[in-house]
């Protein structure tokens, strides 16, 4: 046998000896693939999520509104999410909603979550003030295969941005949520199951597999995962959503591509009942409310014009009714499960009042006892409604107020007076109904004069509670333009919007840190009263609620006089 066959050659230009690997078998301490049993437990196949908090403080979220932190100890039921999962299920698929918010859940237990489950698609709700918190998700889901969409009221105007900004996340749903992501499933899958048998594409470097090349690796794949991706290639997903409504997402090249929107559902009946057994109703909460709570939709869109709200971004002018009967059918259902108190969400919900009438009288004639409050404009509603209201379980009304000075109600077209105002909260009075006033610090044409007009005015109405939020210009909004062309917006990062902690907003004649001010000196005003603190007493005396009411006030203390001490 001729030996110099095995002695590896000099280098013609070096002379440098190169030497033979050893056989596989002889080469201690190499790592190589070890070929493993495939997961027998079956992935889920869609994850709604409400993602964790980013620092284990209480966020509020609804994909139809805007997130912030709360410092009033309220937990916002997730029922959006719960109804996205139902069409889902409906449709067939395994689904999994999570409101890791009312569940307490921390990232670690949301990571081994992801691990255990290894969803094929996640739904996430991204708000602005947790942007960068939400898309860790999507870091998650990347190693474990999961496909990651988000929705909400900051991504859909924001799609680009987002996408660009955070390159895990796979798709943006944008505007109303639900036939979209039905579809985007649907479409994807059938491309996926289109192609499976047509990808050929080894796993591996095609330039360490050549055979003309003398490298010191028998099988160069030892150096891959030796097996397919575990998720749905990038390239697949952008072939899948070439003419998908509705959505944001990469294409071929990894360039955003954002599709026509979808129009929206005409019919709301057309919606499955909500999976609200899969949330932890149990932990909702909110103040002057003797037990949990949950949303129950009744509407969407409004015609109103203000400036300032988000229904810009949403649902828009355009109003969709589901009809009382479905309502019904909904209450029955909650009413089962041991809850008794809901509030009918919409973006305006006596917006017609043939439908108030109408769910009001169903609810009187069927019977069911079932404590709700709803949300209202004030010009909007008459005497007779509002006892009409009552009569059919209405508790609490929360009243968009925002101002109590005529002038900045104009430039914001909110639609009303404060003479209005001030009738409206009146006739809810006189008919039983709690009524809760939220108040805007800030908008455009604000003054240190007009703020004082609405400390005035919120000090002057039977409210039993009132909320006063630094005016934020959310993307999309006619106010997000205007303070954009005018450069009143002073950010970093989109966490900065938080208009409870603090504001982006900087006008030239009221900087942030005096619009911070004046609403912790507006909230300590209206709250260090007789009026407020018996209402805080009252709702003390029941052991349902006096809990949340003694870390509500705590909370309050905190932070109305953390500016007030810095002035």
């Amino acid at each position: 046998m001729n030996e110099s066959r095995h002695k590896p050659p000099a280098s013609r230009e070096t002379g440098i000896k190169l030497v033979a690997p050893a056989p596989a078998h002889e080469r201690a301490g190499e790592i190589r693939f070890v070929p493993m049993k495939r997961e027998r437990t079956p992935r889920l196949d869609v994850l709604v999520l409400n993602p964790p908090s980013p620092d284990g403080d209480l966020f509020l979220r609804d994909i139809a509104r805007v997130g912030r932190r709360t410092r009033d100890g309220i937990i916002w039921p997730q029922t959006a999410l719960a109804q996205i999962g139902a069409v889902m299920q409906q449709a067939g698929y395994t689904v999994a909603v999570v409101d890791a918010i009312g569940l307490g859940m921390t990232w670690a237990e949301f990571e081994q979550y992801m691990w255990q489950h290894k969803p094929r698609y996640m739904i996430i709700h991204a708000t602005a003030p947790t942007l960068t918190n939400d898309m860790r998700t999507t870091f998650v889901g990347k190693a474990v295969g999961t496909i990651s969409m988000a929705i909400g009221t900051h991504v859909t105007p924001m799609t680009r941005e987002t996408l660009e900004a955070y390159p895990t996340l796979d798709i943006v749903v944008r505007g109303e949520p639900e036939m979209t992501i039905l579809d985007v499933v649907r479409t994807i899958d059938r491309v996926v199951q289109e192609t499976k048998e047509l990808e050929t594409v080894e796993v591996g470097n095609a330039e360490l597999r050549a055979p003309w090349r003398k490298m010191p690796f028998p099988d160069a794949s030892y150096l891959t995962t030796r097996g397919r991706f575990l998720g749905v290639r990038p390239q697949t997903i952008a072939r899948a959503l070439r003419e998908t409504q509705g959505v944001g997402f990469r294409d071929e090249h990894g360039e955003v591509r954002i599709n026509p929107d979808r129009p929206f559902i005409a019919n709301l009946d057309d919606l499955p009942i909500p999976l609200h057994e899969q949330l932890p109703w149990q932990k909702y909460k909110v103040p002057i409310v003797g037990g949990p709570y949950t949303f129950v939709l009744t509407s969407r869109g409004c015609p109103a014009g203000c400036r300032y709200c988000i229904k810009h971004v949403t649902y828009q002018s355009s109003v969709r009714h589901r009809s009382p009967d479905h309502v019904l059918k909904e209450l029955h259902l909650l009413k089962a499960m041991g809850l008794h108190h809901v509030h009918f969400e919409a973006d305006l919900f006596t917006v017609q009042k043939e439908f108030v009438h109408d769910l009001c009288n169903a609810i009187i004639k069927d019977g069911i006892k079932i404590r709700w409050s709803c949300n209202s404009r004030v010009d909007f509603v008459d005497e007779a409604e509002l006892r009409l209201m009552k009569q059919a379980g209405c508790f609490m009304i929360a009243w968009g107020l925002e101002s109590g000075s005529e002038a900045v109600l104009k430039r914001a077209r909110k639609g009303t007076t404060v003479q209005r105002i001030r009738e409206a909260i009146h006739w809810s009075h006189q008919a039983g109904i709690k009524n809760w006033g939220y108040f805007i610090i800030g908008l455009p044409g604000e003054t240190v004069e007009t703020i004082q007009q609405t400390i005035a005015l919120a000090k002057s109405l039977p409210v039993d509670i009132a909320l006063f939020h630094i005016a934020t210009p959310y993307p999309g909004t006619p106010f997000y333009y205007e303070a954009v062309a005018n450069g009143w917006i002073e950010m970093n990062q989109w966490e900065d919007y938080d208009m409870y902690s603090h504001t982006v907003l900087n006008y030239p004649h009221l900087s942030s840190k005096d619009l911070e001010y004046w609403a912790r000196r507006a909230a300590r005003e209206w709250s260090l009263r007789p009026r407020p603190i018996l209402t805080f007493l009252r709702g003390a005396a029941n052991p349902d609620t006096l809990g949340s009411l003694v870390r509500i006030g705590v909370n309050h203390l905190k932070w109305m006089g953390g500016s007030l001490r810095e002035a």
